[in-house]
């Protein structure tokens, strides 16, 4: 690991990039009126806010404080990033049990537009814990479950899935290759986006004698096996060819991405319309059908863009114009930024500049993603696609939380949010085989992936495998009790078999409690109506918490004081315990004269269940 990349990452991640005092850097945002009809519920080790919407926000940030009269400061549930949430009810578990405390609500027309705060309102938790019960109404279906988890996964740079070298005694390229694959396979994943398809390893652009060579041979190589997994790619066009760089110094990464506008633009804009030409040329019409094409990666960060705001525009203005180009038809989009940043800015500029804007894309971490759909419409814009081209639980390298328990349930929790609102929430990333910062240093060391080195799943894989064995069919849920659809929530389909699957979990936003809360157990009730009266069913239960479907937990018991990699006896060990557990044995269940089957359980916090009732 380069101990001067990882600092510095550390010491300027939370700079923004340059000044938005440019007044070619602007937008026109309102300030929204606070929602109205806030209401605190007291339960136990919970408080539960619920509100009205308001027309035009894109989300809310809730405020607390010890008295009516303030101050009030955001409610800091520990996600490191953006703490707004796009919509209620929003579950606060950093309170204690009998401590009165204060909440009101602002509502935002774009991430950093915060309208006035609501009149408060306050409440108490209190100690004992109540029973939730969740109503599935099999016979109230909703249409066709959305998956927003399949457009898109994110990946380390893809030369990194040719590598021969080694991690772990894992050949990275061989294990990378495996986890996309099976993402493709085993989650119904179409794309994949990453940075770095123009830095050096890849020789993209060289000037020889003053003159610009072009060479996509390396390119080439790695998109062929891209296709070879099933996978298309999301051209994320990054970073800066060193030749091309207005300051090569200025880099990012252990692998050292160069973050610099080009030191001529033209030379900029012919390389993009070389490559574009030279992908439609080798891979047909699938690239106007299939591709897309992203502008750079989190330019409102300094630690990615040594440019101004403006600059990113311009670098937007003329990486657009050099896809189009090539066909008029290809999609081309950003701003790509961090925290939900920036999308204001770069609606209004291409109002201006008339450039394409195909989708908005953004990231976030910590929280589920905001709703960009008022904004859009606000520009005009209304049904553009939206893709968070990064989403995770958080955005420090090297977190526990990333593989906890706790992180897997937040995955769930985001894509039920972001169904029939958003086209595609991309998991940041989908293998621990990751190198921005240093190669993991042992098996479960925090990295980002959905995959460990050595191809076991993490509980967010199950996460995404559950959601993915859901039905085609959304049914109607409905919830009562403490914590019912804030700190319990579910989703429920129905099949081609006809099965009823009911995918269920327990979690808060609060990081605080990653490790797990026993006073945020919930007693849960899951009653399927609308069944054949007197029908017989085979029921399954898996369930994915501390205990179950967890090989974090596994390698904690088999490892020894200092120990990084397993053994071949504990790796088969591992990868004997690498699957799906049940909480209870298969068992055939009757419907009552009703046509209703009802399944108790105990949820802890954090966990999550998936029920499923085949009939016989």
């Amino acid at each position: 690991m380069t101990t001067d990349a990882r600092t510095d990452w550390e010491n300027r991640i939370g700079l923004r990039s340059g000044s938005t005092d440019d007044p070619a850097f602007g937008g026109s945002a309102p300030r929204l009126d606070p929602p109205e009809g806030l209401v605190a519920e007291a339960g136990g080790s919970q408080v539960t806010l619920h509100w009205s919407p308001v027309d035009g926000a894109i989300g809310y940030q809730v405020h607390v404080a010890t008295s009516a009269d303030g101050p009030f400061e955001p409610l800091d549930h520990a996600g490191r990033d953006v703490l707004a949430v796009p919509h209620p009810p929003y579950v606060d578990t950093t309170c204690a049990p009998g401590e009165e405390r204060f909440y009101a609500v602002s509502s935002l027309s774009d991430v950093h537009v915060e309208g006035p705060l609501s009149a408060p309102v306050s409440c108490a938790a209190v100690a004992e814990a109540g029973a939730v019960s969740v109503t599935v109404a099999a016979g109230q279906e909703l249409g066709e479950l959305a998956r927003p988890w399949r457009p898109m996964i994110g990946s380390e740079h893809l030369s990194h899935a040719v590598s021969p070298d080694t991690t772990g005694g894992r050949v990275i390229g061989e294990e990378l290759s495996a986890a996309l694959r099976a993402a493709h396979v085993e989650l119904g994943v179409s794309h994949v986006r990453a940075h770095g398809i123009l830095c050096d390893d890849l020789a993209v652009y060289r000037e020889v004698d003053g003159e610009p060579v072009h060479d996509f041979t390396g390119v080439d190589r790695v998109y062929d096996h891209i296709r070879s997994l099933g996978l298309f790619p999301v051209v994320e066009l990054s970073f800066m060819p060193h030749d091309l760089a207005a300051d090569p110094t200025v880099t990012v990464f252990d692998y050292d991405a160069i973050v610099s506008p080009p030191k001529d633009w033209e030379r900029w804009y012919e390389l993009i319309r070389d490559l574009t030409q030279h992908l439609v040329d080798r891979y047909g019409d699938e690239v106007v059908e299939q591709w897309s094409f992203e502008v750079w990666n989190e330019a409102n960060l300094e630690v990615f863009w040594s440019g101004t705001p403006s600059d990113y525009l311009k670098l937007y203005d003329v990486t657009a114009a050099a896809v189009r180009a090539v066909d008029e038809r290809l999609v081309v989009g950003g701003p790509s930024s961090a925290a939900a940043g920036w999308v204001e800015e770069l609606l209004a500029h291409a109002e201006e500049s008339g450039a394409p804007v195909d989708f908005v894309s953004t990231h976030t971490y910590g929280s589920p993603p905001l709703d960009f759909r008022p904004m859009l419409e606000r520009h005009g814009r209304a049904g553009t696609p939206i893709w968070w081209t990064e989403w995770g639980v958080t955005p420090t390298h090297f977190n526990e939380v990333s593989d906890a328990v706790f992180s897997g349930v937040f995955l769930a929790r985001g894509m039920l949010s972001a169904m029939d609102r958003i086209e595609s929430l991309s998991y940041w990333v989908v293998s621990d085989h990751f190198e921005e910062l240093g190669r993991p240093p042992a098996l479960l060391h925090g990295g980002f992936g959905l995959r460990t080195v050595g191809e076991l799943r993490k509980p967010r894989w199950w996460a995404l495998a559950l959601l993915e064995r859901l039905g085609s069919t959304r049914l109607a849920v409905s919830y009562d009790g403490d914590g019912a659809g804030s700190l319990v929530e579910a989703v429920a389909a129905r099949g081609a078999a006809d099965e009823v699957s009911v995918m269920l979990w327990n979690l808060t936003l609060d990081q605080t409690k990653a490790a797990g809360s026993d006073a945020l157990a919930r007693e849960v009730s899951v009653e399927v109506t609308g069944l054949a009266p007197g029908a017989s069913y085979d029921l399954t239960h898996v369930r994915v918490d501390e205990n179950h479907s967890n090989v974090a937990s596994v390698w904690g018991g088999l490892r020894e004081d200092g120990q990084d990699w397993p053994t071949e006896e504990q790796w088969q060990v591992l990868r004997d315990a690498d699957r799906l557990e049940e909480l209870e044995p298969a068992r055939t269940v009757t419907a009552s004269d009703e046509g209703v089957v009802v399944v108790e359980t105990v949820l802890p916090m954090p966990s999550m269940s998936q029920v499923v009732l085949t009939p016989r």
